[in-house]
């Protein structure tokens, strides 16, 4: 067997055709494997009669569906190169992404299609060629084809095998630190190490029933639904996030176990009697992306689900440390050891190791890191230095190998799960005419977790905090805008001019607004 990640699709359809593989909780749609295989396979054979290229890149800007995930296994057998695409974004930060990574072809949901035809009249503000609208209700758009028609004309034969290896699988967008995002890039090989990697650490029974509860643009999602084929799971998926449809699927689906952010499962426990739900074939829950309060873990336990932290990257194709249902409770604040085919560091400023209870940055290496920032050779450089992806997060360890997050050096925010750099609100914000200086903390947010504050110098006695969050709306996806803004006389820096956030936090430590 090739080294090709669509081929888990391929065996899995052999080994197991008619095990349940995907149920769409919006439409209905069920799947078994060899259906799901059959219409992966005619859209790999479409994109090749319409000439596709190895490597050549797709983006996707779909909603959680049966259509992402047999593109993503389609593309993947013929060697094209998937560019996800986060629909929380707004047409200018779109572009920017399209253009970088030199997409050609996009096949879009109709919910989109307002974006699409705003990137679709740039021009040749992206590479784009080829447009295909996943249909619904509306027509499709005059300038782009029908995913079904283009998909349902073409054989369902097993296409050839157009990449392996090293060969790129995807590009997948981070939020970048100086305002621009960085391409992740992720080869078949270090795909495949990702799913073994998770696949080995993570309790599998017999045809699991897995709530897929996040987006599939996210690293998050994506690397655990191939985890599901890979092991021959169900994987039961939700359009987007409902708390009380997340207690309808996994009373209806007998789902037994699945991957949902802290903020989601906070919300869960907000739906009002909750417990008139059959929960009792759930097992575990995993969580991450995000700092874990104990008291959620102790609630779950109650429930007599096990919670299972996480800390991974997108870089490390998703694992990197996870919690043992064990200890979980033993030590809560801690998101775990090291993954099975993953080493963890914790080091200082030299790159000696700390001792236990010690901070120092994150380090982690094995064969699911990241090959490179697609274009970016010295932030890659940066980054992976003799084989260890420097993270970025600040932690300790302890004696036993347990990994204690503190912070983060990059001053990240995380909202909802979702990864917000404050580098990218304050460029937004420094282009406003009456803006001197501008600098972004997270507040702490009931609802989020964590929430974006602007703090700003202003040249005018005139403008509002209601001018500046107004002047980010369209500008910014709606999870990455400020929720207050604050004006300083001055922005404190220290002598190289890098702005002291630990003093701004200080000095603004109020949470968001309810």
């Amino acid at each position: 067997m090739q080294n090709n990640l669509g081929l888990f699709l391929t065996k899995r359809a052999f080994l197991s055709p008619g095990h349940d593989a995907y149920v769409d909780s919006h439409s209905g749609l069920r799947l078994n494997y060899d259906e799901l295989n059959r219409r992966c396979n005619q859209i790999a054979n479409a994109f090749v009669a319409a000439g596709i290229r190895k490597e050549e890149r797709v983006g996707l800007l779909v909603m959680n569906s049966a259509e992402f995930m047999e593109s993503y296994f389609a593309l993947a057998k013929i060697g094209a190169v998937i560019v996800p695409l986060n629909w929380r974004l707004v047409a200018d930060e779109l572009e920017f992404i399209l253009k970088d990574s030199g997409t050609r072809r996009l096949i879009y949901g109709e919910e989109f299609i307002d974006t699409v035809a705003e990137l679709h009249s740039r021009g040749e503000a992206t590479d784009i060629n080829h447009w295909l609208q996943v249909e619904g209700e509306l027509e499709t758009a005059y300038f782009a084809q029908s995913y079904e028609a283009f998909r349902d004309g073409a054989s369902d034969a097993e296409p050839e095998v157009g990449g392996t290896g090293d060969d790129m699988l995807y590009i997948m967008y981070t939020s970048g630190t100086t305002g621009l995002p960085k391409g992740v890039v992720h080869t078949h090989n270090t795909a495949i190490w990702g799913i073994i990697t998770i696949a080995a650490n993570v309790h599998y029974q017999e045809q699991e029933r897995y709530l897929a509860a996040l987006p599939m643009f996210h690293v998050g999602a994506l690397t655990p639904l191939a985890v599901n084929v890979y092991r021959g799971a169900a994987s039961i998926v939700m359009r987007a996030f409902d708390p009380t449809l997340a207690w309808q699927l996994i009373e209806r689906e007998k789902i037994t176990t699945g991957l949902a952010v802290p903020a989601m499962m906070n919300f869960m426990l907000q739906v009002p009697n909750y417990q008139r739900f059959d929960f009792s074939s759930l097992r575990w829950l995993m969580t991450g992306a995000a700092p874990v309060p104990v008291a959620l873990i102790e609630q779950y336990s109650e429930l007599g689900v096990d919670v299972r932290q996480v800390y991974g990257l997108t870089e490390t194709c998703g694992p990197a440390c996870l919690m043992d249902a064990e200890t979980s409770l033993i030590k809560p604040a801690s998101t775990g050891q090291a993954f099975f085919h993953t080493a963890v560091r914790v080091v200082d400023e030299s790159g000696a190791d700390c001792p236990p209870g010690v901070s120092g940055e994150v380090l982690v290496a094995g064969p699911h890191i990241m090959r490179e920032y697609w274009n970016r050779p010295d932030a890659t450089a940066e980054t992976i230095v003799d084989g260890w992806l420097h993270t970025g997060d600040v932690a300790t360890m302890d004696e036993d190998g347990y990994v204690f997050i503190q912070d983060r050096i990059k001053d990240m925010i995380i909202s909802g799960g979702e990864n917000v750099y404050p580098a990218e609100i304050e460029e937004v914000l420094m282009t406003h005419p009456d803006i001197i200086e501008a600098a972004v903390i997270g507040m702490a947010s009931e609802k989020w977790g964590e929430s974006p504050l602007a703090i700003v110098v202003s040249k005018s006695e005139t403008l509002s905090e209601a001018d500046v969050l107004n002047y980010c709306q369209g500008k910014l996806a709606g999870f990455k805008l400020p929720k207050k803004a604050a004006f300083v006389a001055e922005i404190p820096r220290n002598p190289s001019g890098k702005i002291l956030k630990r003093v701004l936090r200080k000095q603004f430590p109020d949470p968001a607004p309810v």
